[in-house]
């Protein structure tokens, strides 16, 4: 009998070691696929399940120059996540009695324009300020004189909308966020980070990295790349220090995974309500949310958000090359760092959870309303050169918003001429719209079919004379 009982321990050990191997070679042959297809010289994965870290991934190169390989001490520029840590910080002062949400900045701040001075601290939060953006879009600040001169110009725009109105991203909202914390903190914004998050968390990384951006010298830092026609090009984010609560901030996924237990565990936020705060989307004057797209339909405190009936999100994303999914029912965290912008990891980070969400695998169409959902699955399956014929098929609604975001979001992916199939698709539904003949036309420019993209262009022109997008790209084009 105790001979069977250990025959049958030893059975199940390695049973159970083999069902870990095969998830992870699953897991290591995905990212591989994907990044082959994107055409990422690096990545870090970082799991987070009930709690403690799972798995661990490091794949590729940190630096394609010198054949470098990415380590776990790897440090990767994760852009407007930096966000997110902002978000943690005012909620931080939320919590010492310091700052009131639903107050309006020039209860902190004092020498404000007008116009800005009933902004709350939430509309500052989720992006829906109306207040002008100092950052073009570029990402440069808007006078090249520098930093000051691009403060004093930004105060003299006029308001983009009615604070409350729309959701629109906006970098002079975190700016201002930042000399809240360092007014109230009574330290410098990246100071109380380092003291009031990093050191809590032990991440040695991420507070040697700093908050500079990829022009610093950083000990183990990824180099950052574009990949445009078969090319890759040395690529640099750097914000100035008024601008670093909203971007900079290096790290490893491994630092992130430690961050976000220290968070859902209250040793960053004391109260449960708090967390809660900082992970509910703001409601627009209509009772709606806004956010980028169909997936990240929802804007938080420095928090991206998905809202939906099965497995919701929040998502902070950053400089298209790096995401951090936190699935709260769940209990799930997945932190993927990469050093290609235009990577866009938010676009699979579902596919990734799927591993250890089982029935996620059913939900291949996950943030698509069920019609465009179910038409995906069965292009993923029949090739997108169908997608006309099987839209007929399906013999219902499709809106032209979500048709059109589904392309970008394929471009994205770099899966251009699926595509270009989805934006033909569009034309066709929508064949009075100047809108989706713009889309089609930016396609083929990025193609380099001009005589196509000019077709395109001068009919969305024709049904909308004032499309001056349009106006402008023919004048290029034609040159």
């Amino acid at each position: 009998m105790k001979l069977f009982k250990k025959l049958l321990f030893f059975v199940t050990v390695i049973i159970s070691n083999y069902t870990i191997h095969a998830q992870t070679d699953s897991i290591d042959v995905f990212l591989k696929n994907e990044m082959q297809k994107r055409h990422i010289p690096g990545l870090q994965l970082a799991v987070v399940q009930n709690g403690k870290i799972v798995k661990l991934g490091n794949f590729g190169l940190s630096n394609l120059q010198d054949s470098i390989p990415v380590t776990k001490n790897t440090v990767f520029i994760i852009n407007s996540i930096t966000k997110a840590f902002t978000g943690v910080a005012i909620m931080q002062l939320v919590e010492a009695g310091k700052l009131n949400l639903s107050l309006p900045v020039s209860t902190y701040l004092y020498d404000l324009p007008d116009a800005w001075k009933t902004v709350t601290i939430q509309q500052l939060l989720s992006h829906t300020s109306g207040i002008p953006d100092i950052v073009d879009e570029e990402t440069n600040i808007i006078a090249p004189e520098g930093e000051e001169a691009s403060w004093a110009k930004v105060q003299t725009l006029p308001i983009d909308f009615k604070p409350g109105e729309k959701f629109r991203y906006n970098q002079t909202n975190y700016l201002l966020l930042g000399r809240i914390i360092d007014k109230l903190s009574n330290m410098s914004f990246t100071e109380f980070i380092v003291k009031e998050q990093l050191q809590k968390t032990g991440m040695i990384n991420t507070t040697r990295a700093g908050f500079g951006g990829s022009k610093d010298v950083i000990a183990h830092s990824a180099r950052e790349y574009r990949f445009k026609k078969g090319k890759y090009t040395n690529m640099f984010f750097w914000l100035p220090p008024s601008l670093q609560a909203a971007g900079g901030m290096g790290a490893t996924a491994k630092e992130m995974a430690d961050w976000i237990i220290a968070l859902q565990n209250k040793q960053l936020l004391k109260e449960q309500k708090s967390l809660t705060t900082l992970w509910t989307p703001a409601l627009l004057n209509n009772g709606k949310t806004g956010g980028f797209d169909n997936l990240l339909n929802g804007y938080a405190a420095g928090w991206p958000t998905i809202t939906r009936e099965q497995h919701p999100a929040v998502a902070p994303v950053g400089g298209g090359r790096s995401a951090l999914f936190v699935y709260p029912k769940d209990n799930l965290s997945i932190v993927v760092l990469t050093n290609l912008n235009g990577a866009s990891p938010e676009t699979f980070i579902d596919e990734l959870a799927a591993f250890y969400i089982p029935d996620m695998k059913k939900l291949a169409g996950i943030g698509f309303s069920p019609s465009v959902g179910n038409l995906r699955n069965v292009l993923e399956k029949s090739g997108y050169k169908q997608a006309i014929e099987e839209a007929k098929k399906a013999k219902t609604t499709f809106e032209e918003n979500e048709i059109n975001n589904w392309g970008y979001m394929l471009l994205k992916e770099k899966r251009i001429k699926d595509a270009i199939e989805i934006f033909k698709l569009n034309v066709s539904l929508y064949p009075n719209s100047a809108n989706t003949y713009d889309s089609l036309g930016e396609m083929y420019a990025f193609m380099d079919e001009k005589v196509l993209a000019i077709e395109n262009y001068e009919y969305s022109l024709k049904l909308n004379p004032k499309n001056k997008n349009a106006e402008e790209v023919l004048k290029k084009l034609k040159k």
